[in-house]
């Protein structure tokens, strides 16, 4: 007969002194319960939408019942094999402020939850940039006292998995904290909150000098043939890379800095960037799928009412890579759109701003993002009359943002406001004249600043020659006389063009062409 303990004897014990020995020593053999744990983004001051359904979800030990309780409602879920918990709370009307409590073997306790509209905004640097950092920001710091707007910022984490939580916290718009925020971001929801009078929560997921491909899963990507070529050079220079190699390379680079730095130090001169570290390519924020995995991923299925994107610039370096924009930028719309189980989920993006650059693609990635309004549900700011020539960053990110609020208001909230510039609907060649159809001419299709500018004719030789065009009829109608039997019209076609079509909102029209080479 084994004894109770391989520890102890029981030898003279006492039979109660004996059982409780025993009990210890099985108590110590049992698995440790492991306390109920949620993602980072739900915490305290953290806003859930109105009017829909708000999933909780968080870890436990396995089958252990997790209950949650907000405003008034509680519901339980029990973990399965994996410690994963979901539950679906009932929508909420009030605004709040709400407490949350999720209860397992130990309890959390979640502050200030506000009911409102909730956006997640992302993309590259555009995105990323804080309102410090935007125009009139003394000015813009001194009127943000807006409590119920708050900000999640993803702490920037590029990963070669899907990752089940990130890293990041909800903060309060203030004016000791707006400084932080994504510039587009807030000004897009400072007008929704305005509009709305609700509370409005912004997701920031973004990392600035990124392509769209790190920002889409690799489940989507693999089997385009469209993306072969770029996936096979990915897993090349993965192949390729030697880490002893990388990193003897490295420390050779570093002394020579190192050397060079105290020179222009001795000299008084700026001393050179520190050489960057090796990275393994499959873990550079430029590699396929990262940003989806490690900052995307997260996220889901906190509850969003749709996407704003500002991004493409690292996509803009070639008409090769512009082109392929227009595959990759539904593909991650429908990406996102499926993980979200929203087939139709609200997204609007940025079309690229005017920048002088020696990068072919910039009107290319600009049609892309015209031609994937074909998607339901979405929306586009033109922005071709508020960029800066010299700076890739322009600090007008009010602007940005308003138009942004303008697609939401109308599209999303059903206000009966004009949201777009004139949109290209169509051509007709008339003799030796090409008419133009738009779509979004609110109050009329305007000049403004003189006499139309931007656009140019061709004829079956593509060769386009500078054109008069006019407005007439609420169409336009475009001629150059060295052009006698006109094929097709370009307008705003170049990387910083100075194309000056309106309506008679003041809301620039987009660049685009008739034909396709």
């Amino acid at each position: 007969m084994k004894k109770p303990c391989n520890l102890l004897t029981t030898s003279g014990l006492r039979p109660k002194l004996c059982f409780l020995l025993a009990g210890l020593c099985t108590l110590s053999a049992a698995p440790a319960r492991a306390d109920v744990r949620l993602p980072a983004i739900i915490s305290d001051h953290m806003v859930v939408p109105r009017d829909s359904a708000i999933p909780i979800w968080g870890w436990a030990s396995a089958a252990e019942q997790v209950t949650v309780a907000l405003a008034g409602q509680t519901k339980t879920a029990k973990t399965g094999a994996d410690g994963k918990w979901l539950v679906n709370l009932d929508p909420l009307h009030s605004a709040g402020p709400h407490t949350l409590t999720v209860t397992g073997t130990n309890m959390l306790t979640i502050q200030d939850v506000l009911v409102g509209e909730v956006w997640l905004a992302s993309g590259q640097s555009n995105m990323e940039m804080t309102v410090s950092g935007s125009r009139d920001f003394d000015k813009e710091q001194a009127a943000s006292d807006l409590p119920q707007i708050r900000m999640f910022t993803v702490r920037r984490h590029p990963s070669r998995e899907p990752q089940s939580d990130c890293k990041g916290t909800w903060r309060i718009c203030a004016p000791e904290t707006v400084g932080a925020f994504s510039a587009t971001a807030y000004f897009f929801g400072k007008e929704l909150h305005q509009k709305l009078g609700v509370p409005v929560g912004l997701v920031n997921s973004s990392f600035g000098g990124t392509p769209i491909e790190a920002w889409t899963s690799m489940e989507v990507q693999r089997d385009r043939p469209e993306l072969k070529s770029l996936l096979a050079s990915w897993d090349k220079r993965a192949a390729d890379y030697n880490p002893e190699a990388a990193k003897a390379a490295y420390e050779k680079q570093l002394a020579k800095w190192k050397e060079v730095a105290e020179k222009a130090k001795a000299e008084g001169k700026t001393a050179p960037r520190v050489p960057p570290r090796p990275i393994d390519p499959s873990e550079q924020s430029h590699h396929p799928a990262v940003l989806f995995n490690g900052m995307i991923a997260p996220l889901v299925p906190y509850a969003i009412r749709g996407a704003i994107w500002y991004q493409g610039e690292s996509n803009a370096g070639s008409a090769q890579s512009g082109k392929l924009y227009g595959l990759q930028l539904p593909l991650l719309i429908n990406d996102w759109r499926a993980r979200w189980g929203r087939g139709d989920f609200p997204f609007a993006w940025v079309q690229l701003p005017n920048y002088k650059t020696t990068g072919k693609g910039w009107p290319y990635v600009r049609e892309a993002m015209l031609e994937s309004l074909s998607l339901p549900k979405t929306g586009m700011t033109v922005n071709i009359d508020i960029g800066d020539e010299r700076d890739i960053h322009p600090k007008n990110k009010q602007d940005i943002g308003h138009r942004l609020a303008l697609w939401a208001l109308a599209e999303v909230y059903g206000q009966k406001i004009a949201w777009s510039g004139p949109l290209p609907a169509g051509q007709r060649v008339i003799g030796r004249t090409v008419e133009l159809s738009f779509t979004h001419t609110d109050g009329g299709l305007v000049a403004k600043d003189g006499e139309l500018r931007g656009f140019t004719i061709a004829g079956a030789d593509k060769q386009s020659r500078p054109a008069l065009a006019r407005i007439e009829d609420n169409k336009i109608i475009v001629a150059c006389p060295d052009v006698k039997e006109p094929v097709c019209v370009r307008y705003a076609w170049s990387d910083n063009p100075g194309g000056n079509l309106y309506n008679g909102a003041g809301l620039p029209a987009s660049p685009f062409r008739t034909d396709k080479d």
